[in-house]
């Protein structure tokens, strides 16, 4: 295994990324566009989920594929992000032809963000509709991580929370790529240390290149949470998307988005709380023309896990310090 070209989910052909951002607002909403439209499946294992358009993610549903999948800061709000997406489809004369119209499918997920410092006063109608619009715009090969898009007013227990993304190339010639927005209520970190716990699947110090603490701090064996410093401990939510460049069913894409929820456990301490709407989009792009056999996908899910986890761990480690912070950035520290 091997990180990607750019070390991002568009090393995964077929896909493109785009964020917005307002920083007043400490905020922001940011897409995956799919090239062609993409198999899609998810996995919710969060207690607070907040979302659109994902029953139809079922395998058992008759909608197959997505033109994109957003993730949104602005708690509830956030979701209008969706619509501005699905518009700027719409004029793309993209979407799920139903007799001589097209529906643009866009399932999307939120984090709650509104108690960050950002100025949320923003009048009748939330500002999301035309954030996701904005993003689509956006949306290319290349993109900003850290303090942008979805990640802009993200945190964790410990340090700020960003938009992370890695990617790895398997040996049996499949791409995998991660992009995840850290909102956690726990922690990305290693007691009070800078040492990541994603640190075992490290590549090329794309996080800091710190490995594991020795000695392992005993502290590190207690969850450090929000609740600790702000008792309400709502201001959560690690929201990700998983693709591969194989093609798979909607039933496999399920699995794959199972797996990668592996990788926001070996990244985060604790994952999966009641607090926490922690969501695994997955999308298969089919860009490889190739149908892994089972024991490749065996492969494709436990790299599902780790290329998470490595997005996770960047997301934090990419985020910068800004006016208003409640909470210092890694690098910052």
């Amino acid at each position: 295994m091997r990180p990607g070209a750019k070390n991002l989910i568009t090393d995964v052909a077929g896909l493109k990324v785009g964020n917005a951002t307002d920083h007043t607002l400490k905020s922001g909403v940011t897409v995956v566009f799919c090239e062609e439209p993409a198999t899609a499946a998810v996995q919710v294992l969060g207690g607070a989920p907040g979302t659109r358009e994902t029953d139809l993610l079922e395998p058992h549903n008759t909608v197959q594929t997505v033109d994109a999948v957003v993730l949104s800061g602005g708690s509830a709000f956030g979701l209008d992000a969706a619509t501005g997406v699905q518009a700027g489809l719409r004029e793309m004369g993209r979407g799920f032809a139903v007799g001589p119209h097209r529906v643009p499918i866009v399932p999307a997920a939120i984090l709650f963000d509104l108690m960050n410092g950002g100025d949320k006063d923003w009048g009748r109608y939330s500002p999301y509709r035309e954030l996701g619009y904005a993003a689509l715009e956006n949306a290319g090969t290349d993109f900003e991580t850290g303090s942008v898009g979805a990640g802009t007013g993200a945190l964790t227990a410990t340090f700020k929370g960003g938009l992370g993304s890695a990617s790895t190339v398997l040996t049996e010639g499949f791409t995998i790529g991660a992009l995840v927005a850290v909102n956690a209520l726990g922690s990305a970190t290693i007691g009070g240390t800078r040492h990541f716990w994603a640190a075992p699947f490290e590549e090329e110090d794309e996080f800091g290149g710190l490995g594991l603490p020795a000695p392992f701090p005993a502290e590190a064996r207690f969850p450090r949470t929000k609740l600790s410093a702000r008792p309400t401990g709502t201001e959560n939510t690690t929201i990700a998307v998983i693709a591969t460049d194989a093609m798979l069913s909607k039933a496999e894409a399920k699995r794959l988005a199972i797996a990668a929820h592996d990788g926001f456990a070996r990244a985060l301490w604790p994952a999966h709380t009641p607090l926490d709407g922690d969501l695994v989009f997955a999308l298969a792009t089919g860009k490889s023309g190739r149908t892994p056999a089972p024991e490749d996908f065996i492969t494709l899910c436990a790299a599902a896990a780790s290329t998470m986890a490595r997005a996770i761990a960047r997301g934090v480690h990419d985020a910068t310090p800004m006016e208003g912070d409640v909470l210092p950035s890694w690098a910052g520290r």
